[in-house]
């Protein structure tokens, strides 16, 4: 299979034309499309948005939105673009204690889903504007 990843670039073999990231979203679409006709029952895409922002990111949260109606989907993500289409949000946070890595899972709703989204826009803890900046994209995702 040959690929280019912009407009007038030489094709060539996808091992040596895609990136990473462009890879994953390759798989991605891929996935998308089979999943119509021959749907698996669990995908795990573990950073598929790696590399990209802004309205690229929200176009690859979707695809996994219409991907999981026909499956279970899992997605390892650090963008808020992409966060913001789960049905269940998932906050994995590690704690190091010395040599101790301890890993907890909590499932974020309602106003602290609010909350995680501003702090994965902004990277802070408590910032007014990101916080309305993820109710916006929170309202973009639900149409």
């Amino acid at each position: 299979m040959v690929f280019t990843s912009h407009s007038g670039g030489e094709l060539l073999p996808i091992s040596k034309a895609a990136s990473g990231g462009e890879l994953s979203r390759l798989m991605l679409a891929l996935e998308v499309v089979i999943a119509e006709s021959e749907p698996l029952g669990t995908y795990v895409f573990d950073e598929v948005d790696a590399g990209i922002g802004g309205k690229a990111a929200i176009e690859v949260g979707r695809r996994l939105s219409v991907l999981s109606k026909k499956a279970q989907v899992i997605v390892v993500t650090h963008l808020a673009q992409v966060a913001a289409w789960a049905d269940n949000h998932l906050v994995v946070v590690k704690a190091e204690s010395g040599a101790i890595t301890e890993s907890s899972v909590s499932k974020v709703i309602g106003i602290d889903r609010e909350t995680e989204i501003a702090r994965m826009l902004s990277g802070q803890e408590d910032s007014a504007i990101a916080k309305e900046h993820a109710k916006e994209l929170l309202q973009i995702v639900r149409g």
